[in-house]
């Protein structure tokens, strides 16, 4: 037990967390977003926002309010996700540049490289290798030059017999025979081909691996296709983010942070099947 001067010590302790947390909580309330935004730049790239300087100052003005002082207000995903969904969004299109700062960016906030590295992998079953191998690119050149030892430890959990198995325990929870139904039907019974490379690659070779957990991969897919604009695959998904444990904010909150990159267009497609599906 607490003696008596431990224990009012313990008290007055307390109270002051409790009123200093409180503080923080209305301080943070009563930012406007250029405060909101200059914030989180500070801590996600460690330099300074809005400083009117360069040949687009308007531009990076607009840009760095609507991203880091509006959109990161939305939802209650955390800023490691919220940096892997735009290391996600910006590998799949192919932005390079700006894929190494997010990229730094994340890892400056937690996001470990292993971490980093599952979600460029993740990317590989639905915009195809060689623009994963690009994005894999950018992404040791910013290992190297933050001494960051590759390669990386492996995350393999499979092995050439049991991928298949493997996969289908993770696919079939979630999507059912789906794939397997909409490509019967196809010359030489080759859909049946499609749907086993299917199981045995996105879910075998990605899906099982360690580094990312199957809910977190789901929103990394999502992401995906909400930069990809494919509404269809993204219907079944969004589906399966809700199977595998996501909230509708969440999935909300994700498809949200993807905007700023993806455009309002992608974004406001993805938020109208979200809201058919719920």
């Amino acid at each position: 037990m607490l003696k008596p001067i431990c224990k009012k010590l313990f008290l007055f302790g307390l109270m002051f967390s409790i009123l200093f947390f409180n503080t923080v909580q209305a301080e943070d309330n009563n930012m406007t977003r250029v405060d909101i935004c200059k914030k989180n730049y500070k801590v996600l790239f460690g330099g300074e926002a809005l400083t009117d300087k360069g040949n687009d100052a308007e531009i990076m003005d607009i840009l760095q309010k609507y991203i880091f002082g509006d959109v990161f207000t939305i939802g209650e995903i955390d800023t490691k996700t919220r940096e892997m969904v735009t290391v996600t969004v910006l590998a799949v299109e192919q932005t390079l540049p700006q894929l190494r700062a997010h990229i730094n960016a994340a890892l400056n906030v937690g996001v470990t490289p292993i971490e980093l590295r599952e979600v460029i992998y993740q990317c590989a079953p639905f915009i195809g290798f060689p623009k994963t191998l690009n994005a894999l690119g950018v992404l040791n050149e910013v290992f190297k030059e933050r001494g960051i030892k590759t390669p990386l430890e492996s995350q393999t959990t499979v092995q050439e017999e049991t991928r298949y198995e493997k996969g289908l325990a993770i696919q079939t929870p979630i999507y059912g025979d789906e794939i397997k139904l909409a490509m019967a039907g196809l010359p030489d019974n080759m859909g049946d081909d499609v749907a086993k490379l299917l199981t045995e690659v996105c879910f075998g070779d990605f899906y099982t691996r360690k580094g990312l957990d199957v809910k977190t991969r789901e929103l990394i897919v999502l992401s995906i296709l909400v930069a990809t604009g494919d509404t269809d695959t993204l219907k079944s998904h969004i589906k399966g983010n809700l199977k595998a444990g996501n909230s509708e904010k969440d999935i909300a909150s994700v498809i949200i942070q993807c905007m700023p990159y993806t455009g309002f267009p992608n974004a406001l497609k993805a938020l109208k099947v979200l809201k058919e599906i719920i």
